[in-house]
Order: C-alpha cells, then structure tokens, then sequence
C-alpha cells in the first residue's frame, strides 16, 4: 500500500470506531437508566476489571496489556462523566502522587477535588461533596500511613478499590549551577526516600526544607533560583521547573499503595481482597485465638498491622477473599463485634 492509501486505511478505521463508541455510549446510558431505578452505582471496578481481564485474554494484536488498561480506563471515565459526573477528592495538591493515582483509576476527564488532609478527604465524601476519595494507605518505604487508618476507623466509608503507583522523584531547579543550589524543598518522606543521592552529591549539607507536598516543593523553586525541589516529573513539567536528575530514590522499587473510598460495598469478582479493622479484648492469646479461625478456613492473610488510635490497639488485617464468601462469613459472623469490614475489592497487589 502507499502512504495515502495507508492513511485513507485508519481513517475509515477511526470512523468506525467513533461509531462504535456512541453505540457504547448509548448502551451505557441505558445501563444508567436501570441503575437509577434501584439505586445500584455508576462506577462498578469489580465490572470493569472482569471487561479488561477478558480483552487481555482474547488479544492477540501488538496491543500490550497496559495499553488496553489505558484505552479502556480512560472510556470507562467517559462513559462515567457523561451518565453521572462525580467529584473526586483527593489529597492534594494538584500533580501529586495521590493526583496522578486518581487519574489512573477515574481518568482526565473527571472532576477532581484537591484536599489539604486525608481527614478532609474522609469528610467530603462522607458530606457529598465528592462521590469518591483517594487517599494513601501504604508506601514501601515507609509503611502504613496513620491518618488513613484513623480516618477508616472513624468514617462509615467502604474501600472500593485499590491502586498501586511506582513512585519515581526527581530533582529539579531553576539554577544553571548545581553548586548555587543553597535550599532545598520536598516533603519530608521524599528526604528519606532520597538519602542516598543527596549525600552522594554533598546536598545533604544544603538547607532541607520540609514542606506539606512534593508539588509544593516544585511550586516553591520554581520562583526561586537558588532553591531545589525533589518532586515528580509531572509536577516539575506542571511549573516549568528544569530536572537535572530523575529516578534519585534509594529503592528503584519505590511503591505507593492507595485506596479508593466511596458509600458502597462491591459485588464479588472472583479475585478480590478484603481489608478489615480489629479490636480484640485485652488477654493472652486473644490475636493467635482469632487468627486460627481464618487457618482453619483456609484463608490467606495478606497483612496484619497493629496501630494506635487514640491509645487503643488495633489491628489492620487483610485477606484473600470477599466479605460474603461461604468460608468468610462464618468468621465474619462469630467475631462480629470485634471486627470492621472496610471493604472488599479488587485485588491489584498482594503487597507493595
């Protein structure tokens, strides 16, 4: 074929996928129309990781599973917006990680609300202001985030699902000379994230300044010339901020976990995980008496985390399985009164 030929090819390829689109649109719109009636969501992760499973499973194209992740994620937030758009809150500001972890899982198209704390984002969904909240839950470096767990303990919400990002920091300045650079701004995890690098090139003696993002920190050197920021590339790029260096964390492996929360429960997908928050009576052998009940049932524990709200022990535990599988319910039921579901979900990980 010749090059005009060749194009002629995918244009008549766009035209039928445009028309393809709108009658999936339209079929979505009357999927809308059902849910209204019974109060069923819009937003389903169970459905649309059981549509992204099967279209992996049949490709045979040079599709790679990622691109069929990022087509088809994005189509879904389409077809979302234009049935019901919903705000979605999460922990700003604008091209933090928690940003860049929302638009993976609710693409460009969605409202996106930045909020200043993991409690704010509790609370707008919780008042309506925001459908959704996507807060952290865990990095590989630094563990369990505390506000997270106490804002679950605290609020009637449910995880929907989880994301997990790869967390690469850059650094990035305004100054011609690395030499000139006399402060630098990240926040203060990143510092740690960043040991490494920093002492490798003498910035550790360079005047580290702790601020509330990363994004923050790429906003604050971008008006100064004499100042540094480790920060993510998109929040450099989003401020015209030069990187000099990228990748800079200690651990290549760097991951952050998150949770999507919103007012409803999931339905089963077959592949799901379920977390949940326990309060055991003060007594020897109280965690090993519960935890036997899951051997027993032949149930995976993922993760036990204990953790202090307001100087009461708890434990975060998570577990292969949905809530209301034949072998979970029973223990779900016989330690009713020590256990909080907050939800079962896809699952994308086992661990970060």
């Amino acid at each position: 074929m010749t090059l005009d030929e060749l194009r002629e090819k995918i244009d008549s390829i766009d035209d039928t996928l445009l028309k393809l689109f709108n009658e999936r649109m339209e079929l979505v719109h009357q999927v809308g129309e059902l849910k209204n009636t019974t109060g069923a969501p819009i937003y389903r992760p169970e459905r649309e990781q059981a549509i992204l499973n099967r279209l992996k499973e049949q490709n045979r194209g040079k599709l790679t599973d990622s691109a069929i992740d990022a087509l088809f994620l994005e189509l879904f937030a389409v077809a979302r917006n234009l049935e019901l758009p919903e705000a979605v809150a999460y922990l700003g500001p604008e091209a933090s990680f928690t940003h860049q972890a929302a638009e993976s899982k609710f693409g460009a198209m969605s409202r996106y609300l930045p909020i200043s704390s993991i409690q704010g984002v509790f609370r707008e969904v919780k008042k309506g202001t925001a459908k959704f909240g996507v807060v952290p839950i865990e990095n590989s470096s630094n563990g369990i985030v505390s506000d997270t767990i106490n804002g679950l303990d605290e609020y009637d919400l449910k995880i929907i699902a989880e994301v997990v990002i790869d967390v690469h920091l850059s650094f990035a300045t305004m100054a011609e000379d690395i030499k000139k650079v006399e402060k630098i701004y990240s926040k203060d995890i990143a510092f740690g994230q960043c040991r490494k690098f920093l002492t490798d090139l003498g910035l550790d003696e360079k005047e580290l300044i702790p601020v509330e993002s990363t994004a923050k920190a790429a906003k604050l050197a971008s008006d100064d010339p004499k100042s540094a920021a480790i920060c993510p590339s998109v929040a450099a790029k989003m401020y015209n901020l030069p990187i000099l260096f990228e990748n800079i964390e200690d651990d290549a492996n760097n991951r952050t976990r998150f949770f999507i929360i919103s007012d409803f429960e999931n339905a089963p997908s077959g592949n799901d995980k379920t977390s949940i928050l326990v309060r055991l009576p003060n007594k020897p052998g109280a965690l090993v008496e519960f935890l036997n009940d899951f051997e027993e049932a032949e149930v995976n524990l993922t993760k036990i985390k204990s953790h202090i709200v307001e100087g009461e022990s708890i434990f975060f535990i998570e577990f292969n399985g949905h809530k209301d599988d034949p072998k979970i319910q029973p223990i779900l039921e016989k330690h009713k009164d020590a256990i909080k579901v907050l939800g079962s979900y896809v699952k994308e990980t086992d661990d970060v």
